[in-house]
């Protein structure tokens, strides 16, 4: 599993940390760290005597790890050149530093670099890049290698331009290559929009570990966690123990929905999937191991309930959400399900006591909290969370999971593929089994959209994708990790 801490927290335990150590040992840990991932960079493009080197230098301890960095790079024969953003508060023992290593400063971008180190700012920053150092940005793209090429970007800690602790990008921001952060990871390097400008991002230890003593703002787990969550049967399980999921989606209109949820659920571990509704037909005649019928009521037994996707929002519906919310199984709600909850009389069954999940795309949320995400999708799926008492699943590139004590789990395995219709379909329904199997829901969340996002990847290997196309890929996907 990984973690990211939110700035605050990063600050404090650096100054827990710095006041047991010499003064300026964590700068020299974090520049060696980050010349040595530069020098990698450029072994792998022709060596680093005789490279050219660009450093974009702004203020404070950022740009000081920038300059030191690029120090040590000259000293081992790089050509390095500083462009100061602020040079009437450059890093002073930094600049030094530099210059009796050999490297020296430019007033404007040199033609020909072979790397950019992106010092312009660090965590410390709020707000976009000031038009100065957001014009510098532009022009990046006209810089070019010994190549040819645009020459590899490496970020300081973090992009310049995007906000840390959110992951937004609110203007112009540098696109890295690589990201070579200090200490621990960060939410930028792991939510929002900012995730994608990080490129691959590099943490060095600089021994801050012991000095985190906060909970972190976000958690991504890993194949191995999902591995080591995913319910296995054993010797003396039967197709009840296993768990039963019963989906209460599609109907006469969309039977695609009924069918989309049921090949979700059977891809997961429940041993047995109950269907309740109007496409009972085309279900049980796509997938004759499913039990079906015509309403919740006459489902028969289930342990955990998948709801909305496809169901409408006619009177049907909402007796079918009636009956789901009623019982006291984990419930998960999507689609038309959340739809019907805005300012009617289910709304009433949102803090229920067993568990709830909530699966929103982001005009889903809009209606339930009254207003859109915005800048820190974290923050606002946290909030609705607390307010419904529910594990909410924020849908997006960077799917957010959120729990009502405020735990934030961030995706890591979602791709733009997974934007074509039905694919929440498939989501639900898979998560609905690893409920019916006994997962907690917020691991349930965070393993189905795990899953998913994978499927989705895989199925991209054979060409445009379609939801079928995800379902099918569930299968040897949960396979390879279970392996």
């Amino acid at each position: 599993m990984r973690r990211a801490w939110r700035v605050s927290d990063v600050r404090s335990a650096e100054k827990s940390l710095m006041a047991t150590l010499p003064d300026g040992t964590l700068m020299q840990r974090a520049a060696a760290g980050l010349a040595r991932r530069c020098a990698l960079l450029l072994q792998e493009a022709g060596g680093v005597y005789g490279a050219r080197v660009l450093l974009l230098v702004g203020s404070g301890d950022n740009g000081g790890d920038t300059l030191l960095a690029g120090a040590a790079l000259a000293r081992r024969g790089a050509q390095v050149r500083a462009l100061l953003l602020t040079p009437e508060r450059v890093h002073l023992a930094g600049l030094t530093a530099l210059r009796q290593a050999g490297g020296f400063t430019v007033s404007d971008l040199p033609g020909r670099s072979d790397l950019v180190l992106d010092g312009i700012v660090g965590i410390g920053a709020s707000g976009g890049l000031r038009p100065a150092a957001a014009s510098i940005v532009r022009r990046l793209e006209d810089l070019r290698d010994r190549t040819g090429n645009r020459p590899p970007i490496v970020a300081v800690d973090v992009p310049s331009g995007v906000t840390v602790d959110t992951g937004d990008v609110p203007g112009e921001a540098v696109t890295a290559d690589v990201t070579v952060t200090f200490g621990c990871l960060k939410p930028a390097h792991l939510i929002g929009p900012a995730a994608t400008r990080c490129g691959l991002v590099d943490l060095i230890d600089i021994g801050l570990g012991p000095a985190l003593v906060t909970d972190p703002a976000v958690r991504v787990a890993e194949a191995a966690d999902i591995a080591g969550w995913w319910p296995r049967p054993g010797a003396t399980s039967d197709k009840y123990t296993r768990g039963v999921v019963g989906l209460a989606t599609g109907s006469a209109f969309y039977p695609g929905a009924a069918l989309l949820s049921t090949a979700g659920a059977l891809a997961g571990p429940s041993g047995m999937v109950r269907y309740a509704g109007s496409a009972h037909r085309e279900v049980v005649r796509a997938h004759p191991s499913v039990v079906v019928a015509d309403r919740v009521a006459d489902a028969g037994r289930v342990q955990a309930w998948v709801c909305g996707s496809g169901l409408g929002t006619g009177d049907q519906a909402r007796t079918e959400l009636r009956s789901v919310l009623a019982t006291a199984l984990p419930v998960l709600l999507d689609a038309d399900a959340i739809n019907l909850l805005v300012g009617g009389e289910h709304a009433t069954h949102l803090r229920r006591d067993a568990p709830l999940v909530l699966t929103p795309h982001d005009g889903e949320f809009k209606r339930l909290a009254g207003e859109a995400p915005g800048a820190d999708r974290a923050g606002a799926a946290a909030r609705l969370a607390a307010w419904t008492n529910a594990v909410v699943l924020l849908k997006g590139d960077r799917t957010i999971v959120a729990t009502p004590s405020g735990e934030i789990w961030a995706n890591p395995t979602g791709s733009p593929v997974l934007a074509t219709a039905g694919s929440g379909d498939v989501l639900a329904g898979l998560l609905g089994s690893l409920l019916a199997a006994g997962m907690p829901a917020v691991r349930a969340a965070v393993t189905a959209a795990y899953v998913h996002g994978l499927a989705g990847r895989r199925a991209a290997q054979d060409g445009p994708v379609t939801a079928p196309d995800v379902a099918s890929a569930l299968r040897p996907v949960v396979a390879d990790l279970l392996g």
